[in-house]
């Protein structure tokens, strides 16, 4: 493995994530989700380019078909590890992104077939998002932010866009979590919060947080 390997990985992972809110990403926003700097990143997606993993113009940052095979490899080993952490060494879901970034730069293809067949091989993460199989192949699913709903409209949480520990610590407390059924009860007008009932309990939910939570 080159020594670059690992950063490499860690670029193509968060474009694949982001391109599927922004195509294509801006570097500004592939900046903030790395916690980087805009100019090192900028460095960094020209070697991308220049290795033919991504393409940039001006309009953003994008997966060539190379870079999105080699994303999808890397996000297989990432949610595999979210799942062994939770499911096998008692994990939270807001404990598990950080320790699977360190792990998925590790697990050699052997480990990984191992991992997913102890696990039975899991179809999503722990927070909704499905899990590439070893041909790159994943399920998808048709869905919609929980913020775009309704008044008495009623859906089932799929997936949770955020890896902010204290947000999914927070979503976890009131229940929001996947495959759970949330009907919102109330939109305010103007922007106001949604008032939304989980399990028989009703709150208060800002829209930008109701619009990380994708439903079906």
């Amino acid at each position: 493995m080159e020594a670059d390997t690992p950063r490499i990985e860690e670029y193509l992972e968060s474009i694949y994530k982001l391109q599927q809110e922004q195509h294509p990403v801006s570097t500004s926003r592939l900046a903030e989700h790395l916690k980087l700097s805009a100019p090192s990143v900028s460095e960094m997606v020209k070697k991308l380019a220049n290795k033919r993993l991504v393409n940039h113009t001006e309009k953003g940052v994008c997966l060539t078909d190379e870079g999105n095979t080699m994303a999808k490899r890397v996000v297989r080993r990432h949610r595999l590890s979210e799942r062994l952490l939770t499911d096998i060494l008692g994990y939270k879901w807001d404990e598990v992104h950080d320790e699977a970034c360190r792990l998925e730069h590790a697990i050699s293809p052997q480990m990984e077939d191992r991992i997913a067949l102890s696990l039975g091989n899991p179809k999503t993460c722990p927070h909704g998002h499905p899990i590439p199989d070893k041909d790159g192949v994943l399920l998808k699913e048709k869905v919609r932010p929980l913020s775009e709903l309704k008044s008495k409209e009623k859906a089932i949480i799929v997936n949770v866009f955020e890896e902010d520990p204290k947000m999914l610590q927070y979503l976890a407390s009131l229940g929001l979590i996947p495959d759970v059924s949330v009907l919102v009860e109330e939109v305010a007008p103007f922007g106001g919060p949604l008032i939304v009932c989980v399990s028989g309990s009703r709150y208060a939910l800002g829209r930008e947080v109701a619009s990380k939570i994708k439903v079906k």
